[in-house]
């Protein structure tokens, strides 16, 4: 049965991909959908089923795919492109904290070499209400179950922000389909691990951050809700992550955005360092660079997702 309040209660169709419809009525491409940069000129689509994507400068052959799947923590949303072949895992991106659309761009360029899903935790985006107010153990706990029931083999998983510590918190649990982990902007450097720290070097990070990345996550954020945003950032503040990651058997990379002020190189280096197979790769822009250089991390993902990929790894 789904949940009271799923957003995805009802499917409509653009260009043969199934969109659901929001609390009122409206579509994501009205409601949540990517918006183009007027300074730059470049036309941001919403989630379409075209044969090609056009998103800040980017395009590629592929088309995204919007599906819901039932979880024990609710019905939660996914987005996919591209097709994953015999020597990769697939990837499987978690983002930060209320907010997925922002890592559209990124994500399809991902697609142009596998199979990629950008996973949206349940109460936030597309995805529908969760039981109750979740932790970050429950997110990672979602996270497996939408694993399960995707049928995905071999994964990367590669959590942006606060989701690469829903994402550690999964692989720590070493089901046997997670080959690798990939901390993008991780967490919160412990110096700032207070609600007034955070919001504090969050609005210094945010001046380094292109004008249109806020009209983006304006209307997820709405969604939401501020009361489940504060809800979450306190459980991510809680979690330590600096605890999980020396636990993990798998290769760690740690991608760190040069102007990051939110995520320091100190902290970066010091997560990388935590691992017991941990990498470690600066990425051009701040905290939100997969959205700023969407295809950035596409190399250092795909490096270690052929090396992690094959078959007989970790079964």
């Amino acid at each position: 049965m789904r949940p009271a309040g799923w957003a995805g209660a009802e499917l409509t169709r653009t260009a043969g991909v199934p969109q659901p419809m929001g609390r009122t009525g409206t579509r994501p491409s009205q409601r949540a959908g990517l918006r183009g940069d007027g300074d730059t000129g470049h036309a941001c689509p919403s989630v379409t089923g075209a044969p090609a994507v056009s998103c800040w400068g980017l395009s590629v052959p592929t088309e995204l795919v919007m599906a819901h799947r039932e979880t024990p923590y609710g019905v939660m949303r996914s987005r996919s492109v591209g097709r994953a072949d015999d020597g990769g895992a697939e990837v499987v991106v978690v983002p930060g904290i209320g907010v997925s659309d922002y890592l559209v761009p990124a994500v399809t360029a991902l697609g142009t070499w596998t199979r990629a899903h950008l996973v949206e935790l349940p109460g936030y985006s597309g995805s529908g209400e969760p039981p109750h107010e979740m932790t970050v153990v429950e997110f990672g706990e979602a996270l497996l179950a939408w694993l399960e029931a995707a049928g995905v083999e071999r994964t990367v998983l590669v959590g942006h922000s606060g989701g690469g510590q829903v994402a550690a918190r999964a692989a720590a649990r070493h089901p046997p389909t997670v080959r690798g982990l990939v901390l993008a902007s991780p967490g919160i450097d412990p110096r700032y691990r207070s609600l007034g720290g955070v919001l504090r070097a969050w609005h210094r990070d945010n001046a380094r951050e292109p004008r249109p990345l806020g009209e983006v996550h304006k209307p997820e954020r709405q969604r939401a809700g501020m009361r489940r945003v504060i809800h979450a950032l306190r459980a991510h503040l809680a979690d330590r992550l600096e605890d999980v990651v020396p636990g993990l058997r798998m290769p760690v990379l740690v991608l760190y955005g040069e102007e990051d002020l939110l995520c320091t190189e100190e902290w970066a280096r010091t997560l990388s360092a935590l691992a017991a197979d941990g990498r470690f790769c600066l990425m051009p822009g701040a905290h939100s660079f997969p959205f700023s250089a969407p295809t950035a991390w596409s190399d250092p993902i795909r490096h270690l997702s052929e090396e992690v990929g094959c078959p007989h790894r970790g079964s």
